[in-house]
């Protein structure tokens, strides 16, 4: 490895990292870094990443700074240099009142870490520099031993009221402390792996040792879980990169403790041992992040009782609790999962933050199992469950994602039906922007010698193969158009295998169980050419059709068969029942008020053997900001109820338009529907 300049943070010794990284992360199959994936531009996800870039990223670093985040380490930083100054006396240094959410540093993490990934794609010494400006006031406000928190240290003798009198006393509650630390262990390891400086690693490292000294089993330590999980999947991920086994010990410990403290609720997932939960349960967001954690480590130290549990866990997810949309929450009470099969519409939750949880989950599960159903499910959130939270301009928001709107349902807490510019708690939209880009970090994984393409989205990319770099060029207008190219442009390794994932909606799997299916018998295909030789027959491995040896100038041409298709519910989905969906290639799609004038979609009732017509590069007029943008929609014969004054009711006909799911909510408040009944006696009953 590259010598590596270590900088100094704020007063604070660098800490320094081994000169390799001793450690695989466990995995059997490898995650191919986003470091080593370029997306292309003027595609779509080249317009996600700009639109993150140009707007996401200096909107987030505004709020930052207009929110007071910034201040909150400003303030901490000035109590430690004067702890015992007259200011703290005074209201402005009343942190519960000063301070919305005692996890609001997290927002300065999160856009770092996002901040981060940009600069991979897209290059800019001047982000660099401010970032690393940010960071030495985030440094400056670390504790000697290393503790970074805010919420406490800006007045200790009158923190946050979450956060209690004393460190960790009210951390499985609501004091975030351990929450803090895995976004900041996140956002510095990104930082690390984007720029080469370790100015961020070693505040993260510092706080993470102080966790170790100070929350464990033993005499003088607190014993306590995090009641919003999140550090596990960060420890772990801190250990791959520095080899450092007492972050893993400490991740597994966080684990291996729930079901085992005072407190113990469902809510956090805390009411029993991991390894005896086999169903997903309480809030979705912290589930999602601690089922994930329990897959790093049951990949990083081979517990089979761990992949146990989080093999039930998934399957009791994509088979009774995971929306079309792949949301996931169907509660707005403790923003959580329901019952089986309890998944309402119009009320559904389906927070953003579960969402981008479930992709880390689907994708850790590939890399445990290398199956390309998890990979399907992880497409499927990314594309409607996950992009719907922020608008294609970047800058405006979902908190909730409702399958269903009257246009007057507050489903957002503050008591809105629209996208809003942010959010008083923000953490919405600072994790879409840091999940955003980190998009191309989950194109490709390997394993031995073998590449699996998971996703398709024109890119290059240099794989490591066997220590060489394979290189790889995507061209395709995805998730347009089923049309993909792969060329091989470098491969210097011997046999490497391509494996290339052949998705489940296009062999007739919705999701890979019985959730849902589609409602007819019309078959869609695939063809994949390798330098013109038809080779679609191969047999799939898990969903992968395998080339057994690349090599330079091959071309494989992939053509996915996206005719739009119905989609019914198993019957026991009662808000379902007797209804229709409509998708095309891994888009869900919608009907919203603005293209059906005159017809109410929510009484609109559609064939599950509808003909659809699709229309290319329609034009949808952003007017909630500026501008517009297109998508492919599509058209069908429907039929739409109407009661008149005097309550008579009419059928006439309409040709319904849908749109895309995720890009709804873009021109106001208006009804919007994704499962239309298809008979007149079995009207969905609940949304």
């Amino acid at each position: 490895m590259k010598q590596i300049l270590l900088t100094l943070c704020a007063a604070v010794m660098p800490v320094m990292l081994p000169a390799a990284q001793k450690t695989g992360n466990g995995y059997p199959f490898t995650q191919v870094p986003f470091t080593a994936v370029k997306v292309m531009p003027h595609t779509f996800w080249g317009n996600r990443l700009d639109a993150v870039r140009r707007v996401t990223v200096p909107l987030a670093l505004s709020k930052c700074k207009s929110e007071h985040r910034y201040e909150n380490f400003t303030m901490a930083a000035y109590t430690l240099r004067h702890p015992n100054h007259a200011g703290l006396d005074t209201p402005k240094w009343d942190v519960g009142k000063f301070m919305g959410f005692p996890f609001d540093d997290t927002d300065v993490y999160k856009t770092i870490e996002g901040a981060s990934y940009l600069l991979q794609t897209y290059p800019d010494k001047k982000l660099k520099t401010y970032i690393d400006s940010v960071l030495t006031v985030v440094g400056a406000a670390q504790e000697p031993d290393g503790y970074l928190y805010t919420a406490r240290t800006i007045n200790p003798k009158h923190p946050h009221p979450w956060s209690g009198l004393t460190r960790w006393s009210q951390e499985e509650v609501l004091s975030h402390e351990l929450y803090n630390l895995g976004h900041m262990v996140d956002a510095a390891c990104a930082h690390y792996q984007a720029t080469g400086s370790t100015k961020f690693l070693n505040i993260a490292r510092r706080y993470a040792d102080c966790v170790i000294k100070e929350v464990g089993p033993h005499d003088g330590q607190a014993t306590v879980v995090p009641g919003h999980q999140i550090a596990e999947m960060a420890l772990a991920r801190l250990y791959v990169l520095t080899g450092d086994h007492r972050y893993l010990d400490e991740a597994k410990y966080l684990l291996d403790e729930r079901g085992k403290t005072k407190i113990r609720n469902i809510y956090t997932q805390s009411d029993r041992p991991v390894t005896e939960q086999t169903e997903a349960e309480g809030h979705a967001v912290r589930a999602g992040y601690m089922y994930s954690g329990m897959a790093d480590v049951a990949a990083l130290t081979g517990d089979s009782a761990y992949i146990k549990a989080i093999d039930q866990i998934t399957e009791n997810i994509i088979s009774k609790k995971y929306y079309l949309t792949g949301g996931v929450g169907a509660r707005h009470e403790g923003e959580a999962f329901g019952d089986n099969y309890e998944l309402p519409n119009l009320t559904a939750y389906n927070e953003t933050c579960a969402a981008i949880s479930m992709v880390y989950l689907f994708q850790r599960m590939f890399l445990l199992h290398g199956d390309g159903k998890y990979i399907d499910c992880l497409e499927r959130t990314l594309y409607n469950g996950v992009i719907s939270g922020m608008s294609v301009d970047g800058g405006r928001f979902f908190y909730p994602n409702p399958l269903s709107s009257d246009g007057k349902y507050a489903f957002n807490a503050d008591g809105t039906t629209t996208r809003q510019p942010w959010f008083g708690c923000a953490c919405c939209p600072s994790n879409l922007c840091r999940f955003i880009p980190s998009l191309p970090g989950y194109l490709y994984a390997v394993r031995d010698k073998d590449i699996y393409v998971n996703l398709f989205a024109a890119s290059k990319a240099t794989v490591n193969v066997d220590g060489k770099p394979v290189e790889i060029e995507q061209r395709t207008n995805y998730p347009w158009d089923g049309s993909i190219s792969i060329r091989i442009t470098k491969a210097p390794v011997k046999d490497a295998g391509l494996l290339i994932r052949i998705p489940g909606w296009v062999r007739g799997d919705v999701v890979p169980s019985d959730l849902y299916h589609f409602a007819t018998d019309e078959k869609t295909t695939y063809r994949v050419m390798i330098n013109g030789r038809d080779i679609s027959a191969t047999p799939l491995m898990k969903g992968y059709l395998r080339i057994p040896s690349i090599k330079k100038g091959d071309e494989i041409r992939v053509s996915l068969d996206m005719l739009p298709r119905t989609v019914e519910a198993n019957a026991a989905v009662k808000a379902d029942r007797g209804c229709v969906a409509v998708e095309r290639g891994p888009l869900v799609y919608c009907a919203e008020e603005w293209d059906n004038k005159g017809a109410d979609v929510l009484s609109t009732f559609l064939s599950p053997s509808a003909s659809f017509t699709v229309i290319p590069h329609d034009t949808i007029q952003n007017t909630e900001a500026s501008g517009s943008f297109t998508v492919t929609a599509l058209s069908a014969p429907a039929q739409s109820l109407s009661q008149a004054a005097d309550g008579t009711l009419s059928v006439r006909p309409l040709t319904l338009k849908l749109i895309p799911y995720y890009a709804w909510n873009h021109r106001g408040a208006a009804r919007m529907n994704v499962w239309f009944p298809n008979r007149i006696d079995k009207f969905c009953g609940e949304r």
